[in-house]
């Protein structure tokens, strides 16, 4: 590699070193990876416009994450998530037709702005409405092409749960009735306990800690418009799932022992439990969060749990549940 050298004052061939620099942006000391250049000559620094370039983009990407702000590379995979162009997105979304034009050319967005962007990333069914609100902002062509876009997005969720959409279905058929936000918090239970005592995963899901506790992205997604009324689906399309005597037998114990509560006190059960707020730790009561709630976290407590309350068998988690009732109320 040549370049000139002002050390040196001609052409050379030159080095290239990876270092931590920090930086001041408005006030704030960002740290981030940058290549340096140095003459094979002298050894003196020396400026390639290239890198300079690249340590521009790496400082940006750096600083995104410091502020936690939306990444270009994210707002990229947004449009092409939902098959849609920088202004018709712009237009949905109530913003000026070049403000996604600005973003992808480098402008850095606000906070309130950046944090709907990511909402739409990580959440088709919030596309879906800002869709249907504003479609009268877009083309005809835009709107079919980005409902189409989402419709598949949907199907492939749903189509590729597994075990856990046996679960689902297995708690439908056997609660009285059970609402979309119990259903979360009885898959839950039923990843913890069943760990404790048979030392695996029930299925392979990861769920995150949401404002209203522990949330199974997709089968939110699939269950969200039932709002808080209970899952009234046909029970008898429900032939189809595998499960065997053990995980029946696990899910019977929290169906009667965690099933007869509502989904509120279910919420504030998992909300005194230690997975969930410590994965929340520094975001605000209402502050929305994708935090995944990590697996070894949820074996950890259910693991103590089972040792604490010395559970021999699946019964024995009625005593658990009797208590975190008694400490919430009384």
């Amino acid at each position: 590699m040549m370049n000139f050298c002002e050390n040196c004052r001609e052409i050379v061939e030159f080095s290239v070193r990876e270092e931590t620099i920090t930086k001041v942006i408005k006030g704030k000391e960002i740290t981030y990876k940058a290549k340096v250049a140095f003459c094979n000559e002298c050894g003196e620094e020396i400026f390639v416009g290239e890198i300079r370039d690249q340590n521009l983009k790496l400082l940006d990407i750096a600083y995104r994450e410091h502020e936690q702000l939306i990444q270009i590379s994210e707002i990229e995979s947004i449009l092409e998530k939902y098959n849609i162009g920088k202004r018709p997105l712009s237009m949905l979304l109530n913003w000026g037709e070049g403000t996604l034009t600005r973003y992808l050319d480098g402008d850095v967005p606000t906070k309130q702005y950046s944090e709907k962007l990511r909402l739409l990333l990580e959440d088709s069914g919030y596309m879906f409405n800002i869709l249907e609100e504003n479609k009268d902002k877009i083309t005809e062509r835009a709107y079919k092409l980005c409902k189409e876009a989402i419709e598949k997005i949907e199907t492939e969720m749903l189509s590729g749960d597994g075990k856990i959409d046996s679960v689902v279905k297995y708690f439908i058929i056997n609660c009285v009735e059970i609402t979309p936000l119990a259903l979360q918090k009885l898959l839950y239970f039923a990843q913890g306990f069943y760990k404790a005592f048979n030392y695996e995963y029930l299925f392979e899901n990861d769920c995150e800690a949401w404002v209203h506790g522990p949330v199974y992205r997709n089968v939110y997604n699939k269950y969200k418009n039932r709002g808080y009324n209970p899952i009234e689906d046909n029970i008898y399309e429900y032939d189809d799932f595998e499960l065997t005597e053990a995980e029946k037998e696990i899910l019977d114990s929290i169906i009667v022992n965690f099933g007869c509560y509502s989904g509120k006190i279910l919420e504030k059960m998992t909300h005194v439990e230690s997975p969930w707020r410590i994965t929340r730790r520094g975001l605000g009561d209402y502050e929305s969060s994708n935090r995944i709630i990590e697996k070894d976290l949820i074996s950890k407590y259910f693991s103590e749990i089972k040792s604490k309350y010395n559970m021999l068998n699946f019964s024995d988690i009625k005593d658990y549940s009797s208590d975190l009732f008694i400490k919430l109320y009384n």
